[in-house]
């Protein structure tokens, strides 16, 4: 019930967080498909060692990932109490708690698209290392299968397009 609230006080958020979701999926999912076919078909790590490093890093890049989830709900919760308080403030102190809301907003939002690029970066030299062991690697990363996950969950308008052609 909180989610319609919420789209109905900011729709054009909502909307926007569905279609960079969407979007991000559908990258993610042709770049899969493009290494995929790019990578040899079977490909041979030389060093068991080595392998077992990359699953690690695989695996400190899912447990990112999750962490900023959990981070930027957390910073929603703040916001929506921030935004409670001031809804609820007399006349003369909103427009000092709407300050405060807005100052708020703007420095979660440079703070979380910073540390996005970040995690964009370094997910692509993630998928490239994966792309260079070959394609028995890149199935193998708990980051990949998560993707695959998202894929068949996703409410993609142009799936069943994609799937004809």
């Amino acid at each position: 019930m909180k989610s319609n609230k919420n789209k109905q006080r900011y729709p054009r958020k909502v909307d926007n967080m569905k279609q960079y979701m969407q979007s991000t999926i559908v990258i993610c999912s042709g770049f899969v498909l493009f290494l995929a076919l790019w990578s040899p078909a079977k490909a041979q790590s030389s060093k068991p060692a080595e392998a077992k490093m990359m699953m690690e890093r695989c695996k400190d890049m899912k447990e990112q990932k999750q962490k900023m989830k959990e981070d930027m709900k957390a910073q929603d919760a703040k916001l929506t109490e921030r935004l409670s308080v001031m809804n609820g403030a007399p006349d003369g102190r909103k427009m000092v708690l709407m300050a405060e809301v807005i100052t708020l907003m703007a420095e979660q939002r440079i703070s979380m698209n910073a540390r996005h690029a970040t995690m964009e970066e370094e997910m692509m030299k993630h998928m490239m290392e994966h792309m260079q062991k070959g394609g028995e690697s890149m199935s193998q990363c708990p980051m990949m299968k998560g993707m695959k996950s998202m894929e068949k969950k996703s409410d993609d308008p142009h799936k069943e397009h994609k799937e004809k052609h």
